[in-house]
């Protein structure tokens, strides 16, 4: 099968419904002004917001000469029955050095000391390319939809259009690896999956997710099923914002805002232990103008100065907490970090709601708002012996940090509400 993806992708990489197996073929396409959008609609079915052609004709925006996009489309009897979606980025020697240098100092490798010099003498040149199946913006399973009821058919096709893809993309010889992210272990992230396939799995930080018990009418509600400790903390959260004035932006106020969105979020962006993916300034812009009734922006002031915001989108029966921003100067006096936690909750139980995504991140912190961890893995498969060997590191990096799980609950309470 393989072979014949090599023989297909030196006659043309992009060469329309390319044959996987049986009746199932693909296309690729680079451009997404290239991609048939009625077709890409028709293969997501309204499956997932994160992989709906408008969405991803929002963040296409963002590409680069060293940040690039691959669109699939698979089809059986060449009607459209899924997607594949990936995502390249060249990492220049500078950028990858800052992300492992701690890591391969501890290497007692020979070959490590060489690569460690290679950085230091070639800042500037891409010294690894990453492709990966999902996206980086954001944490989730969005890397793929197929409508076939067999795991085992949907599998075989992604395990053989990664492969293809991986290979128009030259990645033999390179320091290079195909990373596939993210899935919950009872879904596609089932070890048993990938078992012959060469990819190494790997946790990352889990995502945290807020369940909301039924009837629920306002954060008062929320608020009376903690014990008096966390119902205490959420009181004093919740004061330290009231001099604040909170406002649901306008796409006429994210325009005018647009420089000061963008800077609080950069604040935030730099604070994070892996910088992969960076979005430009009109991103929010851009998916507001998309997005009207599915996307929001609650923005908070102190004298009309802007200090924290946070977007999300509207899902069939959840929140999905999106971008925040907000400045770390003012972060202990005014809880700003907090506040947005509870405004996501609030918001999700005006909108009837019955979860919150709240992503990764500061995982110990949205335990005491009441959300839970829900593990999820990785897959990274290394293009040859350098990249294993700097993959290592490169993992361990990625690793989830250690944090303590809290439960402001009152004993069994929320268990009962949620059931």
């Amino acid at each position: 099968m393989f072979a014949l993806c090599d023989k297909l992708i030196q006659k043309n990489k992009l060469k329309p419904h390319r044959k996987v197996f049986s009746n199932y073929t693909f296309s690729c396409f680079d451009e997404i002004a290239n991609l048939p959008e009625t077709e890409w609609n028709e293969a997501t079915d309204k499956h997932n917001i994160f992989l709906s052609y408008s969405y991803l004709h929002a963040i296409h925006q963002q590409q680069s000469e060293t940040f690039r996009f691959r669109y699939v489309i698979v089809y059986n009897n060449k009607k459209p029955i899924g997607v594949v979606y990936f995502q390249i980025n060249d990492f220049s020697a500078s950028l990858f050095g800052d992300i492992v240098a701690k890591q391969i100092t501890e290497l007692k490798s020979k070959r490590a000391s060489i690569f460690q010099r290679y950085i230091e003498q070639n800042e500037d040149e891409t010294v690894m390319r990453l492709v990966t199946c999902g996206n980086n913006f954001i944490s989730g399973e969005h890397g793929f939809y197929l409508n076939i009821n067999s795991k085992k058919i949907t599998f075989k096709i992604i395990e053989s259009i990664i492969d293809c893809v991986s290979r128009a993309e030259k990645l033999r010889g390179k320091i290079s690896a195909i990373l596939v992210k993210d899935f919950y272990e009872e879904g596609f992230g089932d070890k048993d999956c990938w078992y012959c396939t060469r990819f190494v799995h790997f946790n990352v930080e889990p995502n945290m997710i807020v369940d909301l018990p039924k009837n629920l009418t306002t954060v008062s509600d929320y608020l009376a099923l903690f014990s008096k400790k966390y119902r205490n903390r959420a009181k004093h959260i919740l004061q330290a914002s009231a001099p604040l004035t909170k406002k649901r932006l306008t796409i006429t106020d994210i325009i005018k805002l647009s420089d000061a969105l963008y800077a609080l979020y950069l604040q935030v962006y730099h604070q994070a232990k892996f910088k992969l993916a960076q979005i430009e300034k009109d991103y929010f812009k851009t998916v507001a103008e998309k997005f009207s009734s599915d996307f929001f922006i609650d923005a908070w002031f102190k004298d009309n100065e802007l200090v924290s915001f946070a977007s999300g989108f509207y899902l069939a029966n959840e929140i999905e907490a999106h971008y925040i921003g907000f400045d770390y100067s003012q972060n202990r006096e005014f809880e700003l970090y907090q506040t947005i936690l509870y405004s996501y909750i609030e918001e999700a139980i005006i909108t009837k709601k019955e979860c919150i995504n709240l992503g990764r991140t500061a995982s110990e912190i949205k335990t005491t708002v009441g959300a839970k961890p829900h593990e999820l893995l990785c897959y990274i498969k290394p293009q040859n012996t350098v990249s294993k060997l700097i993959l290592k590191p490169f993992m361990q990096f990625l690793q989830p940090s250690e944090w303590v799980p809290r439960n402001p609950f009152k004993e069994g309470e929320i268990q009962e509400l949620i059931l």
